[in-house]
């Protein structure tokens, strides 16, 4: 089973703290929105030192064609026409009327270039950085950040999931992604109704359990185990909970990041940045369009359109975005040839060129870096690896690119390979 599903696993059927122990603190004046609004003056002083990156991922790898390296009035073109955005000279496809309003805190890669084709293995490549190759499970790269500048005895998560995503590897248990499906809504199960007397019970046979398993040669493993507990534990009396849920945010916010689960799931990654967690994932799926591609455009961009380009004017306006690193990617592109597939065409996979958007952190806004030819078939300028983009997703959040990761065997795996930081990307 993996790390991430145990954790999820455990809070939700084996909470190690009584609901009663739970509202007692709470009647001492622990929750609140005054409380959160002190913890987010301390988060505040926190990110004077530490980073955040909030990765938007777009599931099922979205047409480059149909968002931001549209090719109007060419045979690969298709229906899609473009904009104009806040930056001059940047043009983008007209599904996004909101992220072009927004273009002067953004940079577009549209030179991207990658190796895999298929969704799982791409998947996992624009997630940990490495190929699916060998046994080794190399580790999300949110795991990566919440082991290099997140808090080990940190009360939440130091990296948090708005959906199912990739697990972290070898890396263990500690920096496991949270997963969560309902947000602004409390983790499941974060108050046990279980008695005292029963749950103590519960523990101690537990702890035999534990003790037996651990001498059967399962040592590690339980461990492992014991960790999740002491981590269940501490997130059930956290008063930085409420960075799940909306009970002291202003309607006016809500709706402007959009009703829809992804918006809403980006309001939880702005609290949770806010808070001091370092890595939050907001997925968005249905974006393998080999049929009816632009029905399907007109369909999935707005809650996209409208939740990422409020959360870039809110961690703006709140003087989060200068250390808060935002992606929003998919796995790879679609075919600038539009096929013939019945009963209404699409694009098919593509991995020789892609696009993305990158924003905070010390990137450059209002920029595109990489061109395509004339019909989107061809890279033209400025190739950009998964290696270049990894590499710079590190100096974004100032960790070493070269440090070496090891295996639970102790084999020394470097975090990127190769590449280079993307040229100009930053200011």
């Amino acid at each position: 089973m993996q790390a991430d599903a145990l954790l999820h696993l455990n809070l939700n059927r084996r909470g190690g703290i009584s609901r009663r122990k739970f509202l007692q603190s709470a009647s001492l004046g622990i929750s609140g929105s005054a409380l959160l609004s002190q913890f987010r003056l301390n988060a505040a002083e926190l990110k004077k030192e530490g980073r955040s990156c909030i990765l938007v991922w777009l599931a099922g790898a979205p047409s480059q064609m149909e968002t931001w390296d549209p090719k109007p009035g060419t045979p690969n073109g298709g229906e899609t026409k473009k904009i104009a955005t806040q930056t001059p000279g940047i043009e983008i496809a007209h599904y996004w009327p909101k992220i072009a309003s927004v273009m002067n805190d953004i940079a577009v890669i549209r030179s991207m270039t990658g190796k895999e084709a298929a969704h799982e293995r791409g998947t996992y490549h624009l997630h940990t950085g490495h190929r699916m190759l060998g046994i080794e499970k190399f580790p999300h790269f949110g795991s990566v950040v919440a082991k290099e500048i997140g808090d080990p005895q940190s009360d939440i998560p130091n990296f948090v999931s708005i959906g199912q995503t990739l697990s972290s590897g070898f890396l263990g248990v500690q920096v496991a992604p949270f997963i969560i499906d309902r947000p602004g809504q409390l983790p499941d199960n974060v108050f046990n109704d279980t008695p005292t007397s029963r749950q103590q019970r519960r523990l101690a046979l537990l702890s035999q359990q534990e003790s037996d398993f651990a001498d059967a040669g399962a040592a590690a493993l339980v461990k492992e185990q014991s960790k999740l507990y002491q981590k269940a534990n501490l997130m059930m009396l956290s008063p930085r909970l409420k960075a799940f849920q909306f009970d002291d945010e202003p309607t006016a916010m809500k709706e402007a990041y959009g009703k829809s689960q992804l918006g809403q799931g980006l309001l939880v990654a702005r609290r949770l940045v806010e808070v001091g967690v370092p890595f939050v994932e907001v997925r968005s799926g249905g974006w393998d369009m080999h049929n009816n591609v632009f029905k399907g455009m007109e369909r999935r961009a707005p809650e996209v359109d409208q939740g990422l380009s409020q959360l870039l004017i809110d961690l703006k306006q709140r003087g989060l975005l200068d250390k808060t690193l935002v992606l929003c990617m998919g796995e790879f592109g679609r075919t600038p040839k539009i096929n013939a597939r019945p009963p209404v065409p699409g694009r098919d996979h593509w991995v020789k060129n892609f696009n993305l958007l990158m924003a905070g952190a010390g990137i450059k806004g209002g920029q595109v870096i990489g061109k395509t030819d004339e019909n989107g078939q061809e890279i033209v300028d400025s190739p950009v690896e998964v290696d270049d983009l990894f590499r710079s997703m590190c100096h974004a959040m100032k960790i070493n690119a070269d440090m070496e990761l090891h295996t639970p065997i102790g084999r020394p795996v470097k975090l990127v390979e190769s590449g280079t930081v993307i040229n100009g990307l930053f200011r």
